[in-house]
């Protein structure tokens, strides 16, 4: 459902969420380790969340990524979109073009009704919700 990018974005938004803030922003390479990503992808992948105002950053040498007070009210599925835009997360599951309602895959019936419903948890989930069950000890941050 998701591709390896959108999973490395959303880890690497949720590590910031967890452990930057405006006064201990963390470089690439502090990012990179411990959420077993290559740091040249993460770096590409971060710049790219950045540029589109989902997290921030600042350079020189006390620079580095973090997340402003807004930016924890980042919706999951803003992060998903921003990365692989919004056709691949509804698109066929077999990769149909001609896929919908009304002209469905053999697939498409099958899974139709769930995937709306993780669509919506997605659009309504914030990094602030996720970074919460982290810290309350209701999920592990995705390391």
């Amino acid at each position: 459902m998701f591709s390896n990018t959108v999973k490395y974005a959303i880890k690497a938004s949720l590590y910031l969420a967890v452990n930057s803030s405006e006064d201990n922003k963390l470089v690439i390479k502090d990012i990179a380790a411990p959420i077993n990503v290559p740091q040249a992808y993460i770096g590409k992948i971060l710049q790219s969340l950045s540029r589109k105002n989902l997290i921030s950053s600042t350079r020189g040498p006390k620079g580095g990524f973090y997340l402003k007070e807004q930016q924890y009210q980042t919706k999951i599925m803003d992060i998903v979109e921003a990365v692989d835009g919004e056709e691949r997360i509804n698109s066929c599951l077999l990769s149909l073009d001609k896929c919908n309602s009304e002209n469905p895959c053999s697939l498409h019936h099958l899974v139709y009704t769930e995937k709306n419903a993780i669509n919506l948890k997605l659009k309504q989930t914030t990094l602030e919700d996720l970074k919460n069950h982290i810290m309350q000890g209701k999920s592990v941050l995705p390391l």
